[in-house]
C-alpha cells in the first residue's frame, strides 16, 4: 500500500508537469481501475481454487515488475505513446494491489477472534492501518519526486518491495486455506441480496470520493500553490502530497477507531445496518456544502481553498465511518466457505466505483470546474445512501462477532 500510494502521486504530479490535461491524467488511471474490477472478480475464485497465499505472493511480485517497467518510460515518446504505456503499467499495478488486498481482507474472516466484536475490530484495524500506510505513500511519492526524481523514486520502491516479498515468503505463518479444486468461477456472483446491495452502495461511495480525489482537487491545489518555476513546483508537490497524505492517514485513523465510535461490541447488527444509511446521508451534506461554496466563489480564492481543505478533511472522517461499516458488513453477510468470492465481488464493485470516479474526476473538472465536480460527488453519495437503505439485518439481535 505504501508503494501504491506513492506511485499514484508520482504519476499524477510528474505527468501534470509534462503538460497533460485533467482528462489525459484521468486516462492514466482508467486501466488501473478496470484491472481492479477484473482482478477482484477473478481473484476470489483464484484464491478459492489455489489458496490465499498464492494470490498474496502474486500481488507483491507483480507490483515489483510494474515498478521496474515504469522506469523504461522515455520522455521523448509522444504523449499518446506515453499515456498508453503508463496505462498498461498502472493496470498491472492495479492487479497487484487488489490481489494483495483481497487476500488480506479475506484472511480476517478466517483468523479473527469471534468474541466481543472481534471481527469488526480486526477488520477496522487492518483497513485503517492499510489506508494510513497508503497515506504515507502519497507523501513519500511527492517527496521522492521533488528530491530524487521520477526514475530513482520508482527504483527505490521496487527494491524495498522486493525485500518485503522475500521476507513474506520466508515468514508466512500456517492457517490460511489452501484452495478447493471444485470451485467454479460462476460462484463469484452472489445470490445474497445484502451482498449485492452493499456492493452497489460501495460503488457510489468510492465513486464520490474519487471524483474529487484523483484529479480535480490535486490540480486545483497545484494551480493555487505553484508559480510554474522549478522551486514553485517543488513546494507545490510537497504541499499537495502532504494534504493527500494527511487525508488518507486521517481516514485510516478514524476507520480503525470506528468500532469504538459506533460501540460495535454492544450494538445489535440491526442497528449497525441502519447506521450505514444514516452515515451516508450525513456524508452527502458535506460535498453539498462545498458545492455551494464553490458556486459562491468567483475563482480560486484563499477563503475557498481554506474551506475546501477543512471540508474535505471532515469528509474524510465521515467517509471513514461509512467505509468501516461496509467492510464489516460484507464479512458479516458472507459465509466462511464463500468469503473470498463475496469479498472479491464486493471489491470488484469498489473498483468499479473508483473507475467511475476517476473518469468523472477529469471530465467534471475540465467541463465545469469545482462546482460540477463536487456536485457530482454529492449525487453519488446520495445514491450510496439509497442503496444502503435496502440492507436488512440477517441476525437482527446479534452483536458483531
Amino acid at each position: 500500500m505504501l508503494t501504491d500510494g506513492a506511485l499514484r502521486m508520482l504519476v499524477l504530479l510528474h505527468f501534470h508537469t509534462l503538460g497533460f490535461t485533467p482528462v489525459q491524467l484521468a486516462y492514466l488511471f482508467v486501466l488501473y481501475e478496470i484491472a481492479g474490477m477484473v482482478t477482484n472478480l477473478s481473484a476470489g475464485w483464484i484464491a478459492a481454487r489455489f489458496g490465499l497465499t498464492s494470490t498474496l505472493y502474486a500481488g507483491l511480485g507483480l507490483q515489483v515488475l510494474a515498478l521496474l517497467a515504469l522506469t523504461q518510460l522515455d520522455p521523448a515518446w509522444a504523449i499518446g505513446a506515453s499515456v498508453a504505456f503508463v496505462m498498461v503499467v498502472q493496470g498491472a499495478s492495479g492487479v497487484a494491489k487488489d490481489l494483495a488486498k483481497m487476500s488480506s481482507k479475506s484472511a480476517v474472516k478466517i483468523l479473527a477472534p469471534t468474541e466481543k466484536g472481534g471481527l469488526f475490530r480486526w477488520v477496522a484495524i487492518l483497513t485503517g492501518s492499510k489506508n494510513a500506510v497508503k497515506g504515507l505513500g502519497f507523501l513519500l511519492g511527492a517527496a521522492l519526486l521533488a528530491t530524487v526524481g521520477f526514475v530513482w523514486a520508482v527504483l527505490a520502491m521496487a527494491a524495498v518491495l522486493a525485500l518485503i516479498l522475500f521476507a513474506v515468503l520466508l515468514a508466512m505463518p500456517p492457517g490460511l486455506p489452501g484452495g478447493r479444486k471444485g470451485a467454479k468461477f460462476s460462484e463469484v456472483f452472489s445470490k445474497s441480496a445484502n451482498v449485492n446491495w452493499l456492493s452497489a452502495a460501495r460503488v457510489f461511495l468510492f465513486g464520490a470520493r474519487d471524483v474529487w480525489f484523483v484529479v480535480g482537487i490535486p490540480i486545483y491545489f497545484y494551480a493555487v500553490l505553484s508559480d510554474g518555476t522549478v522551486a514553485g513546483n517543488r513546494a507545490a508537490f510537497f504541499m499537495i502530497g502532504s494534504f493527500m497524505a494527511l487525508w488518507i492517514i486521517l481516514y485510516g485513523a478514524v476507520q480503525a477507531s470506528a468500532p469504538r465510535l459506533l460501540r460495535a461490541a454492544t450494538t445489535p447488527e440491526r442497528d449497525l445496518v441502519g447506521r450505514a444509511r444514516g452515515w451516508a446521508w450525513a456524508l452527502a451534506a458535506i460535498p453539498a456544502a462545498l458545492t455551494a461554496a464553490a458556486l459562491a466563489s468567483s475563482g480560486p480564492e484563499p477563503w475557498l481553498t481554506a474551506t475546501l481543505v477543512a471540508g474535505l478533511l471532515v469528509f474524510g472522517g465521515v467517509f471513514a465511518v461509512n467505509s468501516a461499516l461496509h467492510s464489516y458488513l460484507i464479512l458479516a453477510f458472507t459465509r466462511a466457505e464463500r468469503v473470498t468470492m463475496d469479498v472479491g465481488f464486493y471489491y470488484m464493485a469498489n473498483a468499479g466505483g473508483r473507475l467511475a470516479g476517476t473518469v468523472l474526476s477529469g471530465l467534471t473538472y475540465q467541463w465545469g470546474g469545482l462546482p460540477l465536480m463536487l456536485g457530482t460527488a454529492t449525487v453519488m453519495v446520495a445514491l450510496s445512501a439509497l442503496a444502503a437503505g435496502r440492507l436488512r439485518a440477517e441476525h437482527p439481535e446479534a452483536t458483531p462477532a
